[in-house]
């Protein structure tokens, strides 16, 4: 493995890492439900993609029904 033959300065590391620079993330607007999700992505409120259901999203109500409809077979 090669040696470094002559070491750079800590400013000189600094100013070559200024570029590095964490940027904020962009953000869409859901076609479906208006909710701001990542472009690209399937929307984790509603599971739709280009207004297309893509997964099915459970929401509390629908956990209380299933819960129950088990109780009752039971």
């Amino acid at each position: 493995m090669p040696k470094v033959k002559h070491r750079h300065s800590r400013t000189r590391g600094k100013k070559r890492r200024t570029h590095y620079k964490a940027e904020p993330v962009t953000l869409a607007k859901c076609s479906q439900c208006g909710k701001l999700t990542p472009p690209h992505k399937i929307c984790c409120y509603c599971g739709y993609y280009k207004k297309k259901q893509i997964i099915r999203i459970e929401t509390a109500e629908d956990r209380k029904t299933r819960k129950d409809k088990k109780k009752k077979k039971s």
